[in-house]
């Protein structure tokens, strides 16, 4: 049986000290991730959402949790998890959802969009790019990639591609990726 997302996210090392643990790394993420599902684009609304149905998650979920860290709390302990273990979590978990492959090729696209409101002129810092895959079938997004600050999503294309280790797939990219000179 596949591991459900609470599973895989509780596996997430936690770098805080062990004084500083006051509530399961892997449950804020979970409830923070389902808060952003349900809508939470903030930190303030991330609590808010969580403080509300910290009761119901507790019960529906398993969880232990106590009561809520505050949007700070919550805040420090997102900016503070390990980027690249969080991203694996997303990938694996993404990869549990899949069914078993279907008969002929599978078909992937890769697409790149600019994070809105990611840019930062006080300190001269272009807007993210990230670069996604997303396996047509069933609309699951496979797995992210930011693009260096300095290139764009061509190179950074088959380096998700290698990442995700797909293979046998038709990928579908757009025409900036139709070069001579790739």
């Amino acid at each position: 049986m596949a591991a459900s997302l609470l599973e895989i996210l509780r596996a997430i090392p936690d770098r805080r000290r062990a004084e500083g643990r006051r509530y399961e790394l892997g449950a804020v993420v979970f409830c923070a991730t389902l808060g952003m599902v349900a809508g939470a684009n903030s930190y303030r609304q991330m609590h808010e959402f969580i403080r509300i149905r910290f009761p119901l998650l507790n019960e529906a979920f398993g969880l232990r949790l106590r009561g809520t860290p505050s949007y700070t709390g919550l805040r420090d302990i997102l900016l503070n998890i390990d980027a690249e273990a969080l991203e694996r979590a997303f990938r694996l978990h993404a990869s549990t959802l899949a069914g078993p492959p279907s008969e002929g090729w599978v078909a992937v696209a890769i697409d790149g969009k600019t994070l809105r409101g990611s840019f930062d002129a006080l300190r001269e810092h272009k807007a993210a790019h990230m670069i996604s895959a997303l396996r047509q079938a069933d609309q699951i997004v496979l797995g992210h990639l930011m693009v260096d600050e300095k290139s764009n999503e061509i190179p950074a294309a088959p380096e998700l591609i290698e990442a995700l280790g797909l293979k046998d797939c038709v990928f579908t990219l757009d025409a900036a990726h139709a070069q001579k000179n790739f």
